[in-house]
């Protein structure tokens, strides 16, 4: 009884960690059920299948600490040298750290006359985060004037959905059909099944978005865990459409 009643708040906490995991990260929901039946055994076999693979990720907030110091630096060394280069370098960070209106003001002072497009196409990301479509389709048409593949086909892709939130729709078809052929990116299918079920064209939104969840089987287990706030945006997007 001794050993059990030690094992007994062990059992407890692996359990609650299990699914606080769980309920952040929202894996298969098959594991829900291991761990609330399975009790201490199933959420030993979930935190060692999930949440141990899963500690690669923390890495990204180790490296958002950094970006604040670095974002901390970048701030005096412009007020010391107002180069566009040290702008851009400040504006990068910013826009890693989703602090997109002050990323944009950055952007404003580092581009120059028909200079580097990479920190236009870089505005032009900030823009659409802070719903300013007009200003983002702008940049993003200049960056593809210059070389339509532009970040891996990204650019174009994001012109798309610019182009689908500021009511062009006719081009924001034609463009999103010329990224899904040359990427498969899921960002790009469920923008577009987002256009389709905003334009009622249901079928065809059920669709791509089928399509994405549909990449989940066919990828590497650490894609899918990079991927899956796509997959479940997608799934919430099937859930508001009508059957078909």
């Amino acid at each position: 009884m001794g050993f059990i009643s030690f094992l007994f708040p062990w059992g407890i906490i692996l359990q609650a960690v299990a699914l606080v995991h769980f309920i952040r990260r929202r894996p298969d929901t098959i594991w829900i059920y291991i761990i609330v039946f399975l009790g201490p055994l199933g959420a030993a076999v979930y935190i060692f299948m999930e949440v141990v693979p899963d500690v690669g990720l923390l890495r990204q907030s180790f490296d958002s600490f950094g970006r604040r110091k670095r974002i901390k630096h970048f701030e005096a060394v412009v007020l010391e040298n107002p180069a566009a280069g040290n702008y851009e370098e400040l504006a990068d960070l910013l826009l890693d750290e989703k602090k997109y209106a002050r990323a944009r003001e950055c952007y404003d002072k580092a581009i120059t006359s028909r200079g580097d497009p990479d920190p236009i196409y870089r505005r032009g990301i900030a823009e659409m985060h802070l719903g300013d479509f007009a200003a983002a389709v702008a940049d993003l048409e200049d960056v593809t004037s210059r070389d339509d593949k532009y970040d891996f086909n990204r650019a174009i892709a994001l012109l798309a959905h610019a182009y689908a939130n500021s009511g062009q729709a006719e081009k924001a078809d034609a463009l999103f059909r010329t990224a899904t052929e040359r990427s498969t990116l899921s960002e790009t299918y469920l923008n577009y099944a987002t256009f389709l079920a905003s334009q009622k064209r249901i079928p065809e939104a059920r669709d791509w978005a089928q399509r994405l969840l549909a990449r989940k089987s066919t990828i590497p287990r650490y894609l899918q865990r990079r991927e899956r706030p796509w997959f479940r945006k997608a799934s919430a997007l099937l859930k508001r459409l009508p059957a078909a």
